[in-house]
Order: C-alpha cells, then structure tokens, then sequence
C-alpha cells in the first residue's frame, strides 16, 4: 500500500516532455514517487489520501542563487550600485552575525522560501552548517558549504581554517539526503588565483558542487581585467574552475566568446533577474546563453538585494524581462522557464536523479497550487498560469519527501513566531551598525 496519494489535480510533471495530466495523481511510498499517471489509474489505495481537486501538483521549486540569513537585512541598503551597497552590507554583517543571527537569519529566509514553494535552495552563507539547521528545522533541502573569502571575513578565519572545515563540512554531511555539499567562494574580485583552485580541488576531489558570483558588474569585470589580464570568465576558466559541478551567480557582464566557454565547459548559470536590476547591474544575456546550450537557472539572491525571496517573481521576470530587452517576443519560452527552476535546476546541482520533476523514484518534493481565485480562471495552458499568473499565496501544501511541511500558509514544523520576535529584536543594533 502506498504511503500517500495527491490524486484529482492537474499534475505537472516537469519531465523532459514536460507532460501535463489533467485529472492526475501521484502516489508516494518511502518518501519517494512510486507512481505518476491519471487519477483512475492510480486509485486511491492508501495510508493518506489528498483530494487535490481545483488544484495543480507540480516538483517543489528549486532556488539555485540566494543568502537566506540576509534576510536579516531586508531593506536595510537601497538605492546603490553593488560596490558601494557591499561595503554598507559587509559593515552591517560585521556587527551583526554570529553564529545565533545567522540561524535566526537562514530560518527567516528559508521559511520564506517554504512557503512560497521552494523545497530546495543553494545557500551561500557564513556558517553553513547553521544554515542546514535551519532547513532541517524547516523539513527541506539545502546546498551549501565551506565559504572562501580572501581575509578574515565575519567569520574570522584564515585561509587555512576555510579548507579544514571546507573538508570537515563534506565528511559530516556526506551521505545527508537533505544536504547537498559543496564549496562556496565568494567570488574572483574576493578570493585570489591560489584559494579559488584550492577549494575547486577540494570539491572536486569530495563530489560536490563549487559555486561563487561571476560578472555581476562591469566594475566587477574591470577589476578582473586589470589585475588578471581577462575577463572574470575567462579567469575561472584558464584556472581550471568550470566544469559541469560548477555553479555561476548572476553573468551579466559576459561576451559571445565567454558564452562559448560557459556551453564547452558546462558551467550552469543561475540568473538572478531582481536583484541584478534593483541593484542596477545590468541585464544578462540569457537569450544567448540559452541558444547557445548554457544551463540557466534561477535564484532570488539575498532578500537584503531584492528584498524578497519570491521564486515566482523571479520566474515572471525572466520569461518577460528577455522579451524586452531583445523586442523578441520568443526570446525566453514558458518551458525554458518551467524547466529552469525544476528539471535543470535540479541538473545543476547534481542530484537530476533524485529532486527536479515528478516521476517514480525520485523524492516527493512536491507543492499543490490553488486553481480556484480570479487570476487562475479560466485556465487553458497550465505551464502558462505558472509562469505568468501565479503567486507564492497561491501554494496550499508543500511536501518534502512526502512529508508535508506547509499547510495553507503554516508552517508544520517550525513556530516561526519567535523567529520573528527574535529578528524584531535585532533591528536597532542593525539600524545603529550603518548609521552616519
């Protein structure tokens, strides 16, 4: 008997054919999908069983960009270029994190996220590994790892205390079906030559995934040049730093070559469409990338850049901003859209086989959507309604591992409440950090 069955939704597979079943159902058993198919051949055989009638059952969205414990600072630096706005960050980071923000922090954002439908997210944070108590709090998924930053950091450690507990972070969490390990340098205007290839070398050599910002800004670009002799892209390639286990923030500032590099290398790119604009970074090339075989993703980046942590924002942005911005009204299609924070999501962070769509083995991250209110009706192409007309209030239940997790706004697992009240307290001494 199955643990569980979703049954009289409209079911979004997310597969490579990007299948549709109107009057579908899945049926989960051991936490993973054990069947995909129409609602009557699935029946209702189960421990639970959950009407899913008005609604639409699609994978639980997977976020390949963001610094959940930012979310500290939402609102906190407006209405500056990224260089500027950084030093104001770091200065307010400097005051603020420690090891109890940063899980308040990661609680915050990732319980954003949840109930907004996300039920993986790639983290790039100080002290990951409150970050991963923070999503195993929550019930979901999470990327992260040891942070490379040339200097002390917040955290205050050397360049060889980064390595060692780089490499302490994949042994504990080596075999964590919830912990995607890698290794997280900030980026190549931040960490010099040596410390990039030596955490590429670690990751490498453990499995895991490597992620750090690349072009965000033509300063960014600049400074690589003039200090390299290349541009940040041809940088991170000549030092052996691209390949398919590579995760690229942002690549906004990039030319056709770097294009080519990025599909002969099979580095993934994850667009951030909000923060890149607030912050005034510029418009990726994704059109380009995609014609030419670059993995595109999506991220929200920090909620600290673009104030929230809407996945859904960010997909409609990306399928329109592109349109735009090339007067082509085919420059970025609904799928690719679909695809980016599913399927090929799931492709960048290595774990394809097990998150990313709706099929039999694979974890039952899934998430229903309420069909119902006035901006879902009438409803002729599903995939449509995803991209274009839904919105985070839209998700109903969220399910990691066919655990649910999020019912009608409510967390299940976690009171946020005091997460809420412990931020609130927070706020002078941050508002006092940047003060003239």
């Amino acid at each position: 008997m199955f643990d569980l069955i979703l049954r009289n939704a409209v079911v979004v597979t997310a597969d490579a054919e990007r299948r549709v079943i109107r009057e579908g159902a899945v049926a989960v058993a051991g936490g993973r999908i054990a069947r995909v198919g129409t609602a009557e051949e699935i029946g209702a055989e189960a421990r639970s069983v959950v009407d899913g009638g008005g609604m639409l059952l699609m994978p639980g969205l997977i976020n390949t960009h963001c610094h959940a414990a930012d979310s500290l600072f939402r609102g906190l630096v407006e209405d500056l270029p990224l260089e500027p706005w950084l030093r104001k960050v770091w200065k307010a980071e400097a005051a603020t994190l420690d090891p109890r923000t940063v899980r308040l922090g990661a609680t915050l954002g990732l319980a954003e996220l949840l109930l907004g439908g996300v039920t993986t997210v790639m983290d790039m944070f100080w002290h990951p590994r409150e970050t991963v108590a923070a999503a195993r709090d929550l019930g979901m998924r999470v990327a992260t790892g040891g942070i490379f930053f040339d200097g002390p950091g917040i955290d205050g450690l050397g360049a060889a205390e980064r390595m060692v507990q780089a490499a302490a972070f994949f042994d504990d969490f080596a075999d964590a079906p919830d912990v995607l390990a890698g290794c997280f340098p900030h980026g190549s205007y931040t960490v010099g030559p040596e410390h990039l290839a030596e955490s590429k070398a670690l990751a490498a050599a453990r499995g895991g995934l490597y992620c750090t910002h690349a072009a965000e800004t033509r300063a960014e670009r600049a400074d690589i040049e003039t200090r390299y002799g290349a541009s940040v892209i041809r940088h991170l390639d000549a030092l052996g730093l691209l390949d398919a286990r590579t995760v690229l923030a942002h690549c906004v500032w990039l030319d056709e070559e770097e294009i080519a590099i990025l599909a002969r290398t099979g580095a993934t790119v994850s667009h951030n469409p909000l923060s890149n604009l607030k912050l005034a970074s510029g418009i990726a090339p994704v059109p380009a990338m995609l014609a030419a075989g670059v993995r595109v993703t999506l991220g929200t980046d920090g909620a600290i850049s673009g104030n929230d942590l809407d996945m859904w924002l960010a997909m409609r942005l990306a399928a329109v901003l592109h349109k735009g911005a090339t007067l082509d009204a085919g420059a970025v299609a609904t799928g690719q859209v679909l695809d980016m924070v599913t399927r090929d999501a799931a492709a960048a962070l290595g774990a394809a086989d097990r998150i990313g769509a709706l099929e039999p083995g694979k974890f039952a991250d899934m998430i229903l959507i309420d069909l119902g209110r006035a901006h879902a009706v009438p409803l002729f192409d599903p995939l449509t309604h995803l991209v274009y007309s839904c919105a985070r209030s839209d998700v109903r239940r969220v399910y990691v591992g066919g655990v649910e997790v999020v019912r009608d706004g409510t967390l299940l697992l976690h009171d946020i409440e005091a997460t809420l009240d412990a931020v609130r307290d927070l706020v002078p001494a941050i508002a006092a950090s940047v003060a003239p």
